[in-house]
């Protein structure tokens, strides 16, 4: 997950860029409220500095207060509602990214998976996989589970 990344919504009116600078490696979150936002079992993210952004089209914001308390906003396609990035209260500067949306998507593989104490039964992780039965609290937390990607 190194260089620059591009990727963009389903429709295609939203376009974007993410500059080589600060990022995490990917991962994969079990959560559910990840299951009920995608429809799906899972979401893939990547945490990454805001300023290393470049985006173009209408985006809109939806805003929800996470079981945690963080307060998120969530950036998608104002047309076809595709969800792009996310940032949260608790995280200044820094957003996640919905790695689904990237050009290059099918070469993610995570780095950890996340909250698997409300995994689907019927996913099987590898057998070498790190997993956290919810999430990292601290930005050490986070570094040490998934590393950083890039500076």
């Amino acid at each position: 997950m190194k260089g620059e990344l591009s990727g963009g919504c389903l429709c295609g009116a939203v376009r974007y860029t993410l500059r080589e600078g600060f990022r995490l490696n990917p991962y994969a979150c079990h959560c559910t409220d990840c299951q009920s936002r995608t429809g799906t079992a899972f979401s893939e993210h990547m945490l990454f500095a805001l300023a290393d952004l470049d985006l173009t089209g209408e985006m809109d914001v939806g805003e929800y207060d996470q079981p945690s308390g963080a307060h998120s906003r969530i950036f998608g396609c104002a047309q076809c509602k595709s969800r792009i990035y996310a940032v949260n209260d608790r995280r200044e500067g820094m957003a996640s990214l919905r790695c689904g949306t990237l050009d290059e998507s099918a070469s993610i593989v995570p780095a950890a998976h996340l909250w698997v104490t409300s995994k689907q039964p019927w996913i099987g992780l590898p057998a070498n996989a790190k997993a956290m039965d919810e999430q990292p609290q601290t930005n050490e937390e986070w570094i040490s589970l998934v590393g950083i990607a890039s500076r």
